[in-house]
């Protein structure tokens, strides 16, 4: 994990605020406290763990739930005094059983928690899903289907039929994100391509 530089000083109880995030969804999850000690083992264990006020005490997001918060990515805001960290929660976030503890609308990145719910029916493969009878036949049709899928949608393109661009456009997209599952890639690899190409 790359070098942060945190100025823990700059507060007199010596605590840096933390704002949590949804790698997959950006959804904004919670916010928390972390001391020199929890933003240290935060960086060693790969799990959030802040510094409890109210208990005086280091305090790993979800060692009584189960529902951890797994580090993907920290950034420490201009002033080195505060952080953002990207992370792949185990469950709800938030004590009263929600994702998050901000109740923003439920629809905010749907994409991103379909992207979730393929990569669990890839490893859970549960019977009678259309998405592990997709697996189960492999990358070769898997492709076949985001082929057919994306003439479909040119076709309603090409026809001026909004309804049915849609329509076709969103199986073109949840295919899309079945084959980016079965060949190791997330949407962020593909951000991150596209950002690499463009132009400041």
């Amino acid at each position: 994990m790359e070098k942060i530089e945190l100025d823990f000083r700059k507060n007199t109880d010596g605590l840096v605020p933390v704002i949590i995030q949804d790698s997959a969804t950006r959804k904004v999850l919670m916010l928390g406290y972390m001391n020199e000690e929890a933003f240290g083992k935060t960086c060693e264990s790969g799990l959030v763990t802040f510094w409890s006020r109210s208990r005086k005490a280091l305090w790993t997001k979800g060692e009584s739930s189960g529902n951890y918060l797994h580090v993907e990515k920290i950034y420490a805001d201009c002033d080195a005094d505060t952080l953002l960290i990207t992370a792949r929660p185990d469950g709800p976030t938030c004590h009263r059983g929600t994702v998050s503890c901000f109740d923003t609308p439920p629809e905010e990145g749907f994409l991103g928690r379909l992207e979730r719910v393929i990569s669990s029916r890839h490893s859970e493969m549960p019977q009678g899903h259309y998405t592990t009878r997709l697996f189960n036949e492999g990358t070769g049709k898997i492709a076949q289907k985001v082929g057919e899928e994306a003439v479909e949608t040119i076709l309603e393109a090409a026809a001026g039929n909004v309804e049915r661009y849609i329509y076709e456009a969103s199986d073109l997209l949840y295919h899309l994100l079945v084959l980016n599952e079965q060949m190791g890639v997330k949407m962020s690899d593909l951000e991150g391509e596209l950002l690499s190409r463009s132009r400041p």
